[in-house]
């Protein structure tokens, strides 16, 4: 059975035609959904009970369920959801000085199988529906209104390639970015991706407001073929031209994630290398804090050399952060959590 969350307001629109229903009817359950946060078809007072039977006959509420919740001193959570084919994934809740962050899988498992994430521990399953994502940000948006605050950003950079998922990744922002659904802004959306070359220039030809960041880890086809299977498909000649064509299509700034790996890409001389990569686009290269997986067998980048990275990005022109870490003292990887519950079960 499909979640409620599933429909976009023009498709929750034609559902409300082929129900014999007005299309105001539409915005009346959206306003149930995301600005009254209803967790029931009951709640929904002001539609005819002959509706309320057949959304409820048709369409299930909450596809999820929490399974375990971890919090670190830094207050980051991670949260282990069940699907309603009892099937997990997990999404993050981060706290920065300008909001709350969270980070949303989109698939059960990843078939990308770059070497040093824990989600391609568990291979891609299936993909998650536009309602599952947006259950992760309900669930969450719940929690946080009993705090007074709201999800201020979202990033789709969970479990999962997002472009490998495109159709149902586009609904999902499509929901969350709607004025009548969570009103996210869309310049606080960041999808991320591996670097699927053709559904990048599918993104370009939206024409959305977006942010795109690209998961690179490496300055050069060499290193990132050994990170990244992804590569041996999309050299960095094509995934560069690919990306210089989105900027001109779309004029919005790229983000570069580049995690720091101690001893395999943090380098003085390969942090020039990434500086002539990037000098010159309208990009800048957020350098991340790797969370050690410990079937990977990669580590963390001392802070000392990480800042030394960052200094010579700059130096060279190439505007540059260095991420906080987060979540230290828990399973805070993509993937992790949801690995060793797997691995639980087994046992």
């Amino acid at each position: 059975m499909k979640s409620i969350y599933d429909l976009t307001l023009p498709q929750m629109e034609e559902m409300m035609a082929e129900h014999g229903q007005k299309s105001y009817r539409a915005k009346q359950i959206y306003s149930w959904l995301y600005r009254k946060k209803a967790v029931s078809f009951e709640e929904m007072t002001d539609l005819p009970a002959s509706l309320i039977e057949q959304l409820k006959n048709e369409y299930e509420f909450l596809p999820l369920r929490l399974l375990e919740k971890q919090v670190a001193r830094d207050l980051t959570a991670k949260y282990l959801f069940e699907l309603s084919d009892g099937m997990t994934i997990e999404t993050v809740l981060m706290h920065f000085n300008f909001g709350k962050s969270v980070c949303v899988s989109s698939q059960v498992g990843c078939n990308m199988g770059c070497t040093f994430c824990a989600s391609g521990l568990l291979k891609k399953q299936r993909d998650l529906t536009a309602g599952e994502m947006t259950a992760q940000i309900m669930y969450i948006q719940r929690e946080l209104e009993q705090e007074g605050y709201r999800v201020d950003n979202v990033v789709v950079m969970g479990t999962g390639e997002p472009f490998d998922n495109y159709d149902n990744v586009m609904d999902f922002c499509k929901t969350i970015n709607s004025d009548h659904g969570l009103a996210i802004g869309a310049r606080h959306i960041t999808i991320s991706t591996c670097g699927i070359v053709p559904k990048i220039r599918a993104f370009a030809q939206e024409h959305l407001q977006y942010n795109l960041a690209i998961s690179l880890h490496a300055p050069n086809d060499e290193l990132r073929r050994q990170l990244m299977p992804v590569a041996h498909a999309y050299p960095m000649d094509e995934l560069m031209k690919a990306l210089d064509d989105y900027s001109v299509e779309n004029h919005r700034r790229l983000t570069f994630e580049y995690i720091l790996l101690k001893g395999v890409n943090d380098s003085d001389a390969q942090a020039v290398e990434l500086a002539d990569l990037i000098r010159g686009k309208n990009a800048y290269v957020n350098l991340i804090p790797y969370n050690e997986v410990d079937e990977n067998g990669y580590h963390t980048t001392d802070d000392r050399t990480a800042l030394h990275f960052y200094d010579i990005l700059m130096k060279h022109g190439v505007k540059a952060t260095l991420r906080t870490k987060h979540g230290e003292d828990i399973d805070a990887a993509c993937g992790q959590l949801r690995a060793r519950h797997e691995r639980a079960d087994k046992s």
